[in-house]
């Protein structure tokens, strides 16, 4: 793991060693000696939906190999993992989690051909935990990106990534829900960190899937797989989660043009309002995002925003949940006005904020 969390949530398989020692990644050894020039279901017949989806995305699929080097309490680490990837597109742009390639000093890439490329970071987001990593190839097998917005629960979801290693490993599960959110207490970060509007499925993702497909039964990529619930801390098995396709399109867009992402800022601390919450503070919604604190001189307070307010409404887009909020402004780009819908002492009014960008 390339950063500590309070629970482990990412799915990147890592053993970190003193600087000039070896780590122990004998999983990385076993798959890295086996070619996978034909995806394992390749002829898949079309009563095998799951089987004939993998065949179709295996190709696109590639492993990403990492050392880093990362500052410790304990001193300098340096450590070696795997993760997974997409290709996004032929001339060699790949997609993959902001948290694999995090603090790496080299990245190699190990195509399903059985290839092997050294790989540069483009860049990366950490607010929506997505990167872009270049190859010098060409004519590479890119992905078909669908619309994650047009997901319904219960569908069929397949899953392809690199579990410890094992490279061009098939899951399959449906799409158990959507919008979800994982908390940024969960993963150690600040909250504009916390990953939302997320992909849910019980396809299983494991230490290593982290910035694989999910893709649906026509063969589309509908998220990059990013986080899981380890059972052993939530005595629940097959929680793991994908970053729609949507937002994955539209952050390695901003990457490959830009180098980074224009990340809109509202300068507000945010906390949930529950039936529970409202009853016990006097709020008079049960659901919205409470406006915790607001950053002096920001967007939110030359706006007129106040502590203590509960957005329930950001554009067109409901708001029952900070969650919901943070989503939302990932539609925007800084500058643009964002008309907020707030709750004041039981008092409905509308608030137009021009969003700032983020510095940091």
């Amino acid at each position: 793991m390339l950063r500590t969390f309070i629970v482990v949530v990412f799915g990147l398989a890592v053993a970190f060693a003193a600087v000039g020692c070896t780590g122990s990644d004998a999983g990385q050894d076993r798959a890295r000696g086996g070619r996978t020039d034909v995806p394992p279901s390749a002829g898949a017949p079309a009563e095998e939906p799951a089987a004939r989806v993998a065949s179709q995305i295996s190709p696109s699929v590639v492993q990403v190999n990492v050392r880093a080097v990362q500052d410790t309490p304990l001193g300098t680490q340096e450590g070696e993992g795997v993760g997974s990837g997409v290709i996004y597109r032929d001339d060699g742009y790949i997609v993959t989690n902001d948290h694999v390639v995090q603090d790496a000093r080299e990245v190699s890439v190990a195509f399903a051909d059985g290839t092997t490329e050294e790989g540069r970071v483009v860049g990366g987001d950490p607010f929506t935990d997505l990167a872009v990593i270049k190859v010098d190839r060409g004519d590479l097998p890119a992905a078909r990106f669908g619309r994650g917005n047009d997901l319904v629960a219960g569908q069929l979801a397949v899953a392809v990534g690199s579990p410890s290693g094992f490279q061009s490993t098939v899951t399959q599960g449906v799409i158990s829900g959507l919008n979800r959110e994982v908390p940024a207490e969960l993963t150690g970060g600040r909250q504009e960190t916390a990953l939302v509007d997320l992909i849910q499925t019980d396809a299983a993702i494991s230490p290593g899937n982290s910035g694989g497909a999910l893709a649906n039964r026509n063969g589309e990529i509908v998220g990059i797989n990013v986080a899981y619930l380890p059972p052993s801390q939530t005595g629940a098995e097959n929680i793991g989660f994908a970053i729609p396709s949507d937002t994955a399109t539209s952050v390695a867009d901003q990457l490959i043009d830009n180098g980074k992402v224009s990340t809109p800022y509202l300068g507000v601390s945010l906390a949930d309002v529950t039936p529970e919450a409202a009853e016990r503070f006097g709020i008079s919604v049960d659901s919205g995002a409470l406006v915790a604190e607001v950053e002096p001189g920001g967007p939110a307070d030359e706006a007129g925003v106040a502590p203590q307010d509960v957005v329930t409404a950001a554009g067109s887009t409901e708001v029952q949940s900070s969650g919901d909020l943070l989503a939302a402004l990932r539609d925007y780009t800084p500058g643009e006005a964002l008309q907020l819908t707030v709750v004041r002492e039981g008092e409905e009014r509308e608030v137009s904020v021009e969003l700032g960008e983020r510095q940091d």
